[in-house]
């Protein structure tokens, strides 16, 4: 009678567990990225009243089966469905990240590693990439970066460390001198620039090694000929050949660099013009540009002497028609009187792009800082300020600034467990390694090794379903019932046992 009573008993205690099972998988109905357990039962253990035994075939008698008294349940298993993808919710905040895949974030509290699928993330005021719950630092791994350079040359994926997103260094990215320019565009020999004094002048915006803008000013002046002394014509003018000179140089406020007296302080106007020129002409020398009369592209491109007369004496033709401006020699401290106008480059400029059409008389050449290519090699740059962060789907973390430039920062590491059942909750939506579900070896894994991916705006969600742990509810409620029954029916055995006797 008192087995029956202990086996209600023990219904209860089991049934109530499987309530408070269900009941924390409801509360949890709208926690970010909570993995719903379940419970199964398992019998107690059973009283042998008597042994099984087998066939004799002395007697010629059968076997008997034991005679087994259930002494009631016991909880058999709390698993955790952790593997089930939850549904995805949108935020639109940049560093709200979701795991689709079985792998985990690695976050740390400074002693310990913990593992999680909460994505809801933010940058504290360190800088770091950190849980906005908890304030834990979401671990990854730091960009390689050359010594020598400062370039990033990709990720080391090493002992994973704390994203430190949003540091002093990464919130500007240096500046760069231009060492590459190209010109293109139409010279049309009816322009009436290029028969003017001064001809027609390109300009080319360009950066020194510390960011600042300069421009230099080139010009394109058409063939005039040759006259004598009484100005007769002695040879025709060529109206598809140029002479190339670089006239000025100005900084970003339009005034001319170098800013101070190269022909000495008592130099007059005209002396210092002079000397402006033989040092621009220093800096490029003079080049004779000749255009093919039935292709219209360049067909000799040769360094050129400017005769006291104003006659062109042309060199050697030179092929590609690419030459350097040696704005480096800006540079000189020693020069007397010294030209130290800035933190110049030497510049490699490309003219092979240069055409001559008929463009009704109007010249569309223009000249751009850059090699022309996709990735306009050599371009120079400001300095740049961060405008923006994005994650990558494998977890990579780039900076954009506003001069056009990108920086990898880090990369966000995961964590994946042979046994990710096995792991052990802790509070905050946090897990820790236990002996059954596997270590963590420290460094991590990229989540797309595994075809995984996060996607960033977006959160994961419970993947509880409501339907399932009502039906659950009601289960459970029925069986509850029915175990106290048991214990009612029985005590009611022992009532009419103890009343035998009036």
């Amino acid at each position: 009678m008192m087995r029956s009573l202990f086996s209600g008993v023990s219904g209860l205690k089991t049934h109530q567990t499987r309530m408070d099972v269900i009941g924390n998988n409801i509360a949890n109905v709208n926690t970010v990225a909570y993995k719903y357990s379940t419970m199964t039962f398992a019998s107690l253990m059973s009283q042998t009243t008597q042994r099984a035994s087998g066939a004799n075939a002395t007697t010629g008698t059968g076997g008997v089966n034991a005679r087994q008294i259930g002494l009631g349940v016991k909880t058999s298993a709390i698993n955790i469905n952790i593997t089930a993808q939850g549904a995805s919710q949108s935020t639109g905040n940049p560093f709200d990240i979701m795991i689709t895949g079985e792998n985990f974030f690695v976050v740390s509290d400074g002693k310990q590693n913990y593992f999680t699928r909460d994505g809801s993330f933010y940058v504290d005021g360190a800088g770091n990439l950190a849980m906005t719950s908890i304030g834990y630092n979401v671990m990854g791994w730091q960009p390689d970066i050359d010594p020598e350079t400062g370039e990033v040359r990709g990720i080391k994926k090493d002992t994973v460390s704390a994203l430190r997103i949003m540091s002093s260094a990464n919130m500007t990215y240096p500046p760069e001198a231009t060492s590459e320019a190209y010109m293109s565009g139409i010279i049309d020999l009816n322009d009436t620039d290029v028969t003017s004094d001064g001809g027609k002048v390109v300009n080319l915006n360009f950066y020194d090694s510390l960011g600042y803008t300069y421009t230099a000013k080139f010009s394109f002046k058409q063939d005039e000929g040759v006259k004598d002394a009484n100005g007769n014509v002695t040879t025709a003018a060529d109206q598809y050949k140029y002479t190339m000179k670089l006239v000025e140089l100005q900084d970003s406020t339009g005034a001319k660099v170098p800013a101070g007296k190269l022909a000495g302080p008592n130099a007059t106007d005209e002396q210092e013009a002079a000397a402006y020129a033989e040092l621009m002409n220093k800096l490029m020398g003079t080049k004779q540009v000749i255009f093919d009369k039935k292709t219209g592209k360049i067909s000799t491109f040769t360094e050129a002497t400017i005769n006291p007369d104003g006659t062109v004496t042309a060199g050697t033709p030179v092929d590609p028609k690419k030459f350097d401006l040696n704005f480096h020699v800006l540079n000189d401290t020693t020069a007397n009187p010294p030209t130290d106008a800035g933190n110049f480059q030497k510049i490699n400029l490309d003219i092979s792009q240069l055409t001559t059409f008929d463009n009704k008389g109007t010249s569309t050449a223009g000249a751009t800082n850059g090699k022309d290519d996709k990735y306009n090699t050599g371009s120079g740059r400001r300095v740049g300020a961060m405008i923006g962060v994005a994650i990558q789907q494998n977890g990579e973390i780039y900076a954009s600034y506003d001069n056009g430039m990108t920086k990898l920062l880090g990369q966000i590491a995961t964590a994946r467990f042979a046994n990710a059942s096995g792991l052990e909750k802790q509070a905050d939506n946090l897990y820790s390694a236990t002996l059954n579900s596997g270590t963590f070896d420290g460094i991590g894994v990229d989540i797309t090794a595994d075809g995984g991916y996060m996607s960033t705006g977006q959160l994961e969600m419970s993947n509880v379903d409501l339907s399932s742990e009502f039906t659950e509810m009601i289960t459970t409620q029925r069986g509850f019932q029915a175990n106290s029954r048991i214990i009612t029916v029985s005590d009611t055995l022992l009532e009419e046992l103890t009343n035998l006797k009036r």
